[in-house]
């Protein structure tokens, strides 16, 4: 795999792809009112200058409160995977699920251990994040507009799921083309609350639809010793709490899917091979710390 390139680039010597999607106004119409302001702002946040603006924010500012939040708890394994890869390439991390706070932690780590350049995207349920005032301010200071694109799987109205179309075709644009490009996903698609850190959920097929029609470099991310209670986080980095281990995967190689037919049961095939390297990475860290 080629070597990370550091030097900065040009805006002429940065492929782009020519237009970034929009969603149809059929597309658009199913959103409330509320979700059309959160999906609008969120999305003109991850385009130009306001995405370069917002990525300085995660770079120095959001990693660092993270950094201080955990430095006392955190061990990396595997970093230099990451920084190897290619930077004209998009990148996927795909992840297994314990906390909230899975991908905002990976991401301090990328800014704050590799000197890669990057551009975050975290594919996210829309609960929350896009129907409430409230949930743009949380994407905002939590996530610097990173949670994008939404996803409204969960809607009680079936008909807002046809806005999850657009949402699958903008994600496959970004992890097709873009220099530091980063995505963030879990295959599971939802939070594992199961006691046992090492027993994963099934993947989800969307995971599998998006590697098979974009073909980004995919790298395995194994999380443990992240929880959802944040006050208790953050005091245990000085209160001796439960360690946080973060494992980076070599390169995954998927070539062998992309001969066969783009259908469910060959993206259902990618996502369990993915949770595969998931749990092998899973399965070293439960060997080397004896969980």
């Amino acid at each position: 795999m080629p070597e990370n390139t550091l030097a900065p680039k040009t805006e002429s010597q940065i492929a782009r792809p020519t237009e970034i999607l929009e969603p149809t106004a059929e597309e658009l119409a199913v959103l409330s009112t509320t979700e059309k302001i959160g999906f609008k702002l969120t999305h003109k946040m991850n385009q130009g200058a306001w995405k370069r603006l917002w990525t300085f924010c995660q770079r120095h500012l959001g990693s660092l409160w993270i950094k201080i939040c955990t430095y006392n708890l955190m061990n990396v394994f595997g970093i230099e995977n990451v920084e190897r890869s290619d930077v004209e390439k998009p990148l996927l991390l795909v992840a297994n699920h314990r906390s909230f706070f899975d991908m905002y932690t990976v991401s301090s780590v990328l800014f704050r251990q590799t000197k890669r350049p990057m551009n975050l995207y975290f594919p996210v349920r829309a609960k929350f994040f896009y129907t409430s005032p409230v949930g743009w301010f949380v994407n905002l200071v939590m996530g610097w507009f990173s949670m994008y694109p939404p996803f409204f799987r969960e809607a009680k109205e079936a008909e807002k799921r046809d806005f999850d179309k657009f949402s699958l075709r903008r994600l496959i644009q970004i992890a097709s083309h873009g220099y530091g490009t980063v995505i963030g996903f879990h295959p599971e698609g939802k939070r594992n609350l199961n006691n046992d850190p090492y027993e994963l959920l099934p993947a989800q097929p969307g995971i599998g639809k998006v590697v098979y029609a974009a073909k980004p470099q995919v790298i395995p991310v194994f999380i443990t010793g992240l929880g959802n209670d944040l006050p208790k986080q953050v005091i245990g980095n000085w209160t001796g709490g439960e360690k946080v281990r973060i494992w980076f995967g070599a390169p995954v190689d998927l070539s062998e899917f992309y001969k066969k037919s783009d259908r469910l049961r060959t993206h259902k095939e990618i996502g369990d091979f993915l949770m595969s390297k998931i749990k092998e990475l899973g399965d070293q860290d439960r060997e080397q710390f004896g969980k």
